[in-house]
């Protein structure tokens, strides 16, 4: 039985363990850190794509573990379509991005993942156009129809470019694509690394969101690119106290993911200072992580 009597669950990203871990021991290690669940990520790596290709047996040996030790893969962190994206000017490359589409939802039906996140570029490594964006709501709309019938829900990740780097720009889109299975994750790193106000935006998509990527950013400005990765949650400029007041204002209930990168061999003590310092701020706002 999962520990729903708290307000809060809070996962774990996959990336924050060391890629050397077998999923036994990832599963170990989040339960031994006290994370609720873990988001397994599916990136652009011909390694994380072949994921997608997983005979049953496997898929369905990775969920039986989940459920041996209680540490269910809530969600999926879906960034392969950097690669292949719905907006390409090249026609097999959107075929591709389509195919990864469907396998995923596929993937996340018989692992139980309710949650896809979807990474809200419409091209990464070709130029962008009005035809690469249309090209992506298209790719949007198709996703949608696949995750409706499979009833997983996609998130739209709030990005690190400028394209979809704010909730504001993604209540745009939802206008296009207003199917209840077609929500926002934002990611309050990019946001505040983008100089947006934060607690406006989440109050803007208060409706919309339905998980929160937790991670800390440098902001960009004139003298500097930002930081985007890589930080340990307490040594950038995102100010949690003042998210987590707007969350409790907003009654927000969903789970929240903490993402950051195992580095080095600190990884372990690095998660551990990143989450005590997360309950900390979280209890201090009125919203009891732990």
């Amino acid at each position: 039985m999962h520990n729903f009597d708290k307000p809060f669950r809070l996962g774990l990203y996959e990336k924050a363990m060391p890629a050397a871990l077998s999923w036994e021991e990832k599963i170990q290690v989040a339960r031994e850190l006290g994370f609720d669940f873990i988001e397994i990520s599916v990136d652009e790596s011909d390694e994380r794509l072949r994921r997608l290709d997983w005979p049953d047996e496997d898929i369905y040996r990775l969920r039986h573990l989940c459920e041996h030790y209680g540490m269910p893969l809530q969600s999926m962190c879906l960034s392969a379509h950097r690669r292949f994206p719905f907006g390409s000017e090249d026609e097999a490359v959107r075929r591709e991005a389509y195919l990864i589409m469907e396998k995923a939802i596929n993937l996340a039906y018989k692992l139980g993942i309710r949650c896809i996140q979807l990474a809200g570029y419409d091209v990464y490594y070709e130029p962008q156009s009005e035809a690469t964006h249309l090209r992506f709501i298209e790719g949007m709309k198709a996703a949608t129809k696949m995750a409706e019938r499979a009833g997983v829900m996609l998130g739209v990740e709030i990005m690190d470019t400028p394209y979809l780097n704010s909730l504001s720009k993604f209540e745009v889109l939802k206008k296009a694509i207003p199917s209840p299975y077609f929500m926002a994750y934002p990611d309050v790193g990019n946001i505040t690394g983008w100089n947006y106000d934060t607690c406006t935006e989440l109050k803007l998509s208060s409706e919309h969101i339905v998980q929160i990527h937790l991670k800390d950013t440098l902001k960009v400005s004139a003298q500097s690119k930002g930081q985007f990765r890589d930080l340990v949650i307490g040594e950038g400029q995102v100010d949690f106290p003042a998210i987590f007041r707007t969350l409790a204002e907003m009654q927000y209930n969903g789970p929240m993911v903490v993402e950051m990168w195992a580095q080095d061999e600190q990884w372990a003590s690095n998660l551990r200072l990143a989450k005590s310092r997360l309950v900390t701020m979280g209890r201090q706002a009125g919203l009891a992580l732990a």
